[in-house]
């Protein structure tokens, strides 16, 4: 089924979030730092080649108790993390855009785990006069918000 307009918004009302970045899409760094300043739990986890100190270093450390969780990795296989985020407890995942692969969309099917997946989210947690305000701007006039 193809996600409402609703379902996007929707998804940033949980409390507790992974975020899972390998430093190559900045604004999975943006979104953890939105997601905190609005009072939510966040646990990042950092599968970059330099891990940042005070992140997770897999989804393994991760505990129990997930709401959601968000995927913005380009050097692995984001699907191989799929069965894992659901374990931990994920409800529903969002795949940024640019890093949906077959396999990662296929395994949240195989899991039965919601999914959302083709945008950037901060789109949805920017605010104000930004890029992601501008980006926000274009895909409502495009109906691709």
């Amino acid at each position: 089924m193809e996600p409402t307009a609703s379902d996007w918004v929707n998804f940033w009302n949980a409390n507790v979030f992974a975020v899972i970045t390998d430093n190559t899409k900045p604004a999975m760094k943006w979104a953890a730092s939105e997601l905190k300043k609005r009072g939510k739990k966040v646990y990042v986890v950092d599968l970059s080649d330099k891990p940042a100190p005070d992140f997770l270093k897999s989804v393994s450390e991760l505990p129990v108790g997930l709401d959601r969780a968000i995927i913005g990795i380009t050097k692995s296989e984001p699907g191989d993390l799929i069965p894992a985020l659901k374990e931990k407890g994920a409800k529903k995942v969002w795949i940024h855009w640019k890093t949906e692969t077959e396999k990662a969309l296929g395994a949240c099917r195989d899991e039965n785990l919601e999914y959302l997946a083709g945008r950037c989210p901060m789109m949805y947690l920017g605010s104000g006069l930004s890029i992601h305000g501008v980006h926000r701007t274009i895909a409502k006039m495009t109906g691709n918000y």
